[in-house]
């Protein structure tokens, strides 16, 4: 399972992230995507635990908390929707 982190600031590093999840249990992996044209944080990340136990702890704990100026929003994560656009499948438009 993964840990969805929103509502994250801009200037948050991966390390962070850890510090403030490493108080609920063994952080295995943080994640946080960048624009792909920017190289820029997109402001939201996904922290990945040990054990169920500890990332539900860490949901209770940290969702709604103040922390870097922000309202963090944590919960779950989803699998990533397929929103089309797949080339391959014929998807875009051709002349």
């Amino acid at each position: 399972m993964s840990i969805y982190v929103g509502n994250l600031s801009y200037d948050v590093t991966a390390e962070d992230l850890s510090a403030v999840f490493a108080d609920y249990g063994a952080v295995k992996r943080v994640q946080l995507p960048t624009d792909r044209e920017t190289g820029r944080p997109r402001g939201f990340g996904f922290v990945e635990m040990e054990t169920d136990d500890e990332e539900t702890a860490a949901i209770e704990a940290l969702d709604g908390a103040e922390w870097m100026g922000r309202n963090l929003k944590v919960n779950k994560a989803r699998p990533r929707e397929n929103k089309g656009g797949n080339r391959k499948n014929g998807n875009f438009s051709r002349r």
